[in-house]
């Protein structure tokens, strides 16, 4: 495989000729990093083994696309071919671009430690070594296997950083001059406040939100920053296996109960393509899961479910501009989603993205931004 040719090829894609990321891109051989990965079909996921067709290999590899390497807790190098797999995924080796503008706001430049949250395929680790120099990264994840994995295989490949199983959210090995995350948090660890250098800088996205949050430390032990003007989603951290099962049985109930019946004056809105109202609808009510269909007839449908049993389900007829809404549980959910509607219509945006950060010594997560403030 001429995978230089691939890699060169990714680097126009992910980065650009100036860029300090240019290098690290066009030298690094993904491919070696993610030797099997998952694909979804209409029945559960299956494995695909980049060995056995290297053309296909070198085509998802150098691709600027997440490859899930995890689902549940079956790892990919264990599936059995042609089987499949079903659950959500729980590791992947995420789209080039994205880690390359995860590591950009994370300024980095040689002289500096860097702590690598998520090591997955290990393949930002990898960039980082480039960069850096391997004595200058630790990269860390919650899943022994990966760890060991992507330790041989960065090795392999040349570069040896301190690959390291453990909580993310739970004490680090050391102190860094930065930390740059790979997975979400529903709140920065105080952990991380404790394991980042005076003046130290750590970049991270907050868990439900495509909102990258980055700030650097305060005198106070604090730090403070900004919600970027870009956007991203991560996996959340866990400390289990596994993430808890979807809400189905509260599905099952949402999809038949009348409720509370209700118009809305807008037609219902895929929320998970929507960034900015999904954001801010997260941090009023995190741990919605969203979900959406059509019924026989053509309507638009859509679920809003919440592990406190709060749930809403809305439809807008063929034609229609409004939805019909029925909701239960202890929130009224779609009127939380509304009221987030209409404050974008009211002042053409919504707060969240380019928000004030402010984090407390413990944690305490503040976003602000002309007169709003939300915290974590």
């Amino acid at each position: 495989m001429d995978w230089k040719l691939h890699a060169a090829s990714l680097a126009a894609r992910a980065t650009h000729p100036l860029s300090p990321w240019w290098g690290p891109v066009t030298d690094i051989p993904r491919h070696l990093l993610v030797p099997r990965w998952f694909t979804p079909g209409a029945h559960g996921w299956t494995v695909v083994d980049g060995p056995a067709d290297e053309e296909s290999w070198a085509a998802a590899a150098y691709a600027d696309t997440t490859l899930v390497t995890r689902l549940g807790p079956v790892h990919a190098d264990q599936a059995e071919p042609g089987r499949s797999v079903t659950g959500l995924p729980t590791s992947s080796s995420t789209l080039p671009s994205l880690v390359v503008s995860m590591l950009e706001h994370g300024r980095l430049a040689p002289g500096l430690r860097l702590l690598d949250v998520a090591t997955g395929s290990g393949y930002s680790a990898a960039l980082a070594c480039h960069r850096l120099g391997e004595e200058m990264v630790t990269t860390l994840d919650v899943d022994g296997y990966l760890s060991k994995a992507a330790a041989e295989r960065l090795e392999r490949i040349g570069h040896r950083p301190d690959v390291v199983t453990a909580d993310a959210t739970a004490e680090l090995p050391g102190v860094f001059d930065r930390i740059v995350s790979m997975v979400s948090v529903p709140r920065i660890p105080v952990s991380w406040l404790h394991g980042l250098a005076p003046g130290g800088r750590l970049v991270t996205t907050i868990a439900g939100t495509g909102l990258i949050v980055t700030a650097d430390k305060t005198p106070d032990g604090g730090a403070a920053g900004r919600v970027e003007w870009d956007r991203a989603s991560f996996m959340t951290t866990r400390s289990n296996v596994d993430y808890p099962p979807l809400l189905d049985e509260l599905f099952a109930g949402a999809a038949e109960e009348e409720g509370e019946v209700t118009l809305s004056p807008f037609p219902v809105l895929n929320v998970m393509q929507a960034w900015e109202v999904w954001s801010m609808l997260s941090l009023k009510a995190p741990g919605i899961e969203h979900r959406t269909g059509t019924d026989d007839d053509g309507g638009r449908l859509v679920w809003m479910l919440h592990p406190d049993t709060s749930w809403a389900r809305a439809r807008t007829a063929p034609g229609e501009n409004t939805a019909t809404v029925h909701q239960g549980g202890p929130r009224r959910l779609y009127d939380l989603l509304d009221e987030i509607r209409w404050r974008w219509l009211e002042h053409g945006e919504l707060p969240v993205y380019g928000a004030r950060v402010t984090i407390s010594p413990d944690g305490e997560t503040t976003l602000s931004r002309g007169g709003w403030a939300a915290m974590l």
